[in-house]
């Protein structure tokens, strides 16, 4: 049996996303709900692996996919060691810094077990692709202003990286040869200046930066270590200010954009004030970024949910359209994204990087 297909798998804190790709064609995709209940049964993220594996096992037995047709199997990358951006083969050093949540748990530690484990039964290559660990800064970056804080890199690496593929895709040129500021906007906002493919800074999306639909990005931080001390809020008070209750939900009570702009449209024009405020607040942390590229940009480009909205468009193009081009991909696509990384090593158009070759073990 010929060996056609790219399984991808994007596990979540609820679902389970999977989907076949051939070549650069989806060929099915699926969401595999999990119940709150059945995740219960698990204590740790990583006890959910056999579980996860069986339904996406009955998922392929369902579309009828033997495995057999499988030529790779690509996992979301989870939180690892800070790494640089590419195309890493899951490898068993890999495996446990992912099982203890080396960075943190999350869902997605259990992408690149999960692609080896169906890959390795078949003998098959498994790989992970631009992780939300993917730390390329400039030693100058890390320089927070407190000796005791360092500047981390947290960032949507793997739609950030994609749509710069993509750009320099078009523009039929290597992306090393290209630099954009990209604007990644969401339910958290990253804006991140590449730099010869390189994400050399970022805003924090949980910590600094533009607000967002959820989260308060940079605040005077006097004023908020006031409110920390103040008695009136717990640890965790503050951590769902700053992510969950920040942004547009803190102003509106809503974290939905469409749901502001129709407010606007009728005439709400302290929900105006708001919205405006965190566009405004983008336009800026674009332009501030243009300076880390010395005004050399090759394009500016806006992607994420709310890069469909026509308003929010318009106005970030009026604040700093005088910089460069803006290229507009709305959405995200990671199950495309992950499936072109592997593709980009079937091509050779790179090489895989091993993750014990690039990161640090202290």
């Amino acid at each position: 049996m010929a060996r056609d297909y790219i399984l991808v798998i994007n596990p979540g804190s609820t679902s389970t996303k999977v989907a076949l790709f051939k070549e650069d064609v989806e060929i099915k995709s699926h969401k595999i709900n999990h119940s709150g209940e059945e995740l219960k049964k698990y204590k740790e993220i990583f006890d959910q692996y056999e579980y996860r594996l069986n339904l996406i096992y009955n998922w392929l037995k369902d579309e009828e996919i033997s495995t057999k047709s499988l030529k790779a199997v690509v996992g979301r990358g989870g939180i690892l060691r800070p790494m640089p951006g590419g195309t890493y083969l899951v490898t068993e050093a890999m495996v446990e810094d992912l099982k203890i949540g080396i960075g943190g748990e999350h869902a997605a530690n259990l992408g690149g077990i999960l692609a080896k484990g169906i890959a390795d039964q078949e003998g098959i290559k498994s790989y992970i692709v631009d992780p939300v660990s993917v730390d390329e800064f400039q030693e100058v970056s890390r320089i927070s202003g407190l000796k005791e804080i360092e500047r981390k890199s947290q960032v949507h690496a793997l739609n950030i990286k994609a749509v710069s593929h993509r750009r320099a895709e078009e523009v039929g040129k290597s992306l090393e040869d290209l630099n954009f500021v990209v604007a990644h906007l969401g339910g958290g906002i990253s804006i991140c200046p590449v730099k010869s493919g390189k994400m050399i800074d970022v805003n924090n999306a949980s910590e600094m930066g533009p607000f967002s639909p959820e989260r308060t990005g940079g605040l005077p931080v006097g004023d908020l270590v006031e409110m920390c001390y103040s008695g009136k809020y717990t640890l965790e008070d503050m951590k769902m200010k700053l992510k969950g209750n920040g942004g547009l939900m803190s102003y509106l009570g809503t974290t939905d954009a469409r749901e502001v702009e129709d407010r606007i449209a009728k005439g709400d024009k302290y929900a105006k004030l708001i919205y405006d405020a965190m566009i405004y607040q983008i336009g800026k942390e674009i332009g501030s970024y243009a300076t880390v590229l010395d005004g050399n940009v090759d394009n500016i480009i806006l992607t994420g949910g709310l890069a469909y909205s026509n308003y929010l468009v318009k106005k970030i193009e009026e604040m700093v359209g005088f910089i460069s081009e803006i290229i507009v991909y709305p959405g995200e696509d990671e199950m495309s994204a992950l499936n072109k990384g592997v593709l980009r090593i079937i091509r050779n158009e790179e090489r895989p990087k091993i993750y014990e070759d690039e990161v640090v073990f202290k």
